[in-house]
């Protein structure tokens, strides 16, 4: 029978059995818990062997000593291995959060650096739309965990994202003037988008949309379908820019570093502009492209679906201005003259509408005739183009459907 010895503590000899403890030598001795002051012992008259009765297990290699603490010779010198096993986890814990730290801290420094190039772009006087989509797209990467601080990790996520090679293009672009800004040393990745052929709708079916849409918005498509202006240019309109009397609209401030222009329009566009509220400055008092291009999208669905013709959702603010560019050179065969009428420094982006009027059909144009010059003048005035004179003094004329 075990004899209790004595608590070292209290010298009460009212304990309990806590178990064993197995030390190195493969023996093991008795734990003692003091019922009176809680104290957790070993007998301190116990003698380690000497020599290994049996091989210890692989718990009790040296190797694992630091970890489990157990199989210490020295019963009163032995670490409890709950304690060591908390230090150890405060330890990585804390490890954790200085990792944790440190990337939130990057995070935020990248941030802002990325506010301080915006207004840098403000400060070079890039348009508002411009800044935006860098904002956007650098506010991207960043939430998406690329280190901005590393050209290499850009083009690593580059090239793992799905995007068409327009979209890493101007991911390119972006991150490029980034780079640069902040002295960084990269190589932008080649990608080169290939441009693609808008989409031209019938004229039949922009005058649907005109047609079905709002008060507002009406009169916004209907200048986008005469003047072929980009909708930012067609919002930043003031009622000063509107010659009523002369049926003029004058464009002084265009985007993306395009010419001037002025346009002769319809009375029936006046009449639809004269019936818009004059509260504000602006011919278009919500100004703000993202939610006129919204309310557009809504209306566009509910109209395609009225009609059912589904084709109608594919037209944009800008399908009104390659529609007009497409109609003009039909008309005119020159191309200097849609070149100008677009606001283009660059011929190169004019020649894409010569390849939209090239498979023209019998069947793609409204025919009329007209016996005397008011009818002539007419037709003319309705956008018709005089074709020829017939043998029987009849005047032919055409029209794009």
């Amino acid at each position: 029978m075990v004899v209790a010895p004595a608590c070292p503590s209290c010298g009460s000899n009212r304990l309990y059995k806590d178990g064993l403890r197995y030390l190195s030598d493969g023996s093991s001795v008795q734990r003692w818990l003091c019922r009176k002051c809680g104290y957790r012992f070993t007998d301190p008259n116990y003698k380690a062997k000497t020599g290994w009765r049996n091989l210890p297990s692989g718990l009790n290699l040296p190797s694992g000593l630091y970890y489990s603490c157990q199989g210490n010779d020295d019963p009163d010198g032995r670490v409890p291995s709950a304690t060591e096993a908390v230090q150890t986890l405060a330890e990585v814990s804390q490890e954790e959060k200085r990792a944790a730290g440190a990337t939130k801290t990057c995070q935020v420094d990248v941030k802002g650096k990325i506010f301080d190039y915006i207004w840098h772009l403000k400060k070079l006087g890039r348009c508002d739309g411009t800044i935006k989509g860098y904002r956007q797209k650098l506010m991207q990467m960043l939430n998406e965990g690329v280190n901005l601080l590393d050209p290499e990790a850009v083009k690593e996520y580059l090239t793992q994202k799905n995007w068409c090679e327009g979209s890493k293009f101007y991911a390119s672009i972006v991150y490029d003037g980034f780079a640069r800004f902040l002295g960084l040393t990269w190589q932008k990745p080649d990608y080169k988008p290939s441009r693609k052929i808008p989409f031209i709708p019938t004229e039949q079916e922009l005058d649907q949309l005109i047609a079905c849409t709002g008060k507002n918005l009406s009169a916004l498509l209907q200048l986008l379908k005469e003047t072929a202006l980009r909708v930012g240019e067609a919002l930043s309109l003031k009622w000063t820019d509107i010659d009523l009397e002369r049926n003029v609209i004058i464009l002084n401030h265009p985007e993306k570093g395009s010419e001037p222009r002025i346009f002769k329009v319809t009375a029936a566009l006046i009449t639809k502009l004269n019936q818009l509220t004059k509260t504000s400055e602006y011919v278009f008092k919500n100004h703000l492209q993202q939610s006129v291009a919204q309310n557009f999208r809504i209306q566009r669905k509910r109209i395609a679906q009225k009609l059912g013709n589904p084709r109608l959702n594919n037209i944009t603010f800008h399908t009104f201005r390659h529609w007009k560019a497409t109609i003009e050179y039909a008309k005119t065969r020159d191309i200097l003259h849609v070149m100008q009428f677009l606001g283009h420094k660059n011929i190169k982006n004019t020649l894409l509408y010569t390849q939209l009027i090239k498979f023209e059909k019998e069947d793609d144009f409204y025919c009329a005739a007209a016996k005397t010059s008011n009818e002539a003048k007419e037709l003319i005035e309705s956008g018709f183009e005089y074709i020829c004179t017939t043998p029987e003094n009849i005047m032919l004329f055409r029209k794009r459907k």
